[in-house]
């Protein structure tokens, strides 16, 4: 493993604007191009967290999918963010996912659909929940992408050791793109903390900031957290894009020094 630079694009997402959004966040992110290995875009960031979104789902053939494949050739890095798409389930019908979208420079893309839809505003009654979690290889890296309520449940996104990679972890980055509403912004902090710690690795939030159709205000609170709990990089409440370099050696060193891997409990996740 290299150090892995990643990239928080902590913007104001527009609302209900898919076209205005691609080209707000495109011109965030353009003067990144090779200064980045990773990127990280909210979630929803072509809507906002919109339940009446789901009446302009796109499909995987649509402007976004196309969109975020030439952001991350433009950029030589990934790319990342979730988007409301319309695809077929495992049993044939046509429903809509909250996706996260996982683009690379060589035309390589992967997804992962939200797994715990945010009950409190009915977004189970909407969209369909995903099952199966996600980790993608990148510069080394071994890297878990997640969707902001997936932050509340730690079995889901517990790192497991010996289980997907023989004789190591699950992986060494995990990462939420997020439309967390300051209301709970304590909650944020503190489960971005609480992930790193009990994972052994680092974690990337990225927020949103700004007011949403829904009134819903957003403090942003972006972060880096390395494996002890301690921001690496912290976000206010501004729109902003900032880069941080995460070090692969001071990982590796705090694995083998303290290795609670070794202790930890085996199970499966279904």
């Amino acid at each position: 493993m290299n150090d892995l630079r990643v990239s928080l694009v902590q913007g104001a997402t527009r609302w209900h604007d898919p076209a205005g959004n691609r080209d707000y966040y495109g011109e965030l992110i353009a003067p990144l191009r090779g200064t980045t290995d990773l990127v990280l875009l909210p979630e929803t960031f072509t809507s906002g967290f919109s339940n009446e979104a789901i009446d302009k789902a796109e499909t995987m053939d649509g402007p976004t999918v196309a969109w975020i494949m030439e952001q991350a050739r433009r950029l030589d890095a990934a790319v990342a963010g979730s988007v409301q798409l319309r695809a077929e389930d495992g049993a044939g019908a046509s429903k809509v996912f909250n996706r996260l979208l996982w683009a690379t420079p060589d035309g390589g893309l992967r997804h992962y659909d939200k797994r715990h839809l945010f009950r409190y505003a009915k977004e189970h009654e909407r969209y369909a929940a995903g099952r199966e979690r996600l980790v993608v290889e990148w510069k080394g890296w071994r890297i878990n992408p997640l969707v902001c309520y997936d932050l509340r449940f730690p079995v889901f996104a517990r790192n497991r050791f010996d289980v997907e990679r023989e004789g190591g972890m699950d992986f060494d980055l995990q990462f939420y793109v997020a439309n967390w509403p300051s209301a709970r912004a304590y909650p944020w902090k503190t489960l971005l903390r609480a992930r790193a710690i009990e994972n052994l690795c680092y974690v990337a939030g990225l927020n949103r900031v700004g007011t949403d159709g829904n009134g819903l205000h957003y403090s942003g609170d972006s972060a880096v957290i390395d494996f002890l709990g301690h921001p690496v990089s912290e976000c206010t409440d501004e729109e902003v894009v900032t880069t941080t370099t995460l070090q692969a050696a001071e990982l590796a060193a705090h694995r083998a020094r303290f290795p609670a891997m070794l202790d930890g409990d085996r199970f499966r996740i279904d």
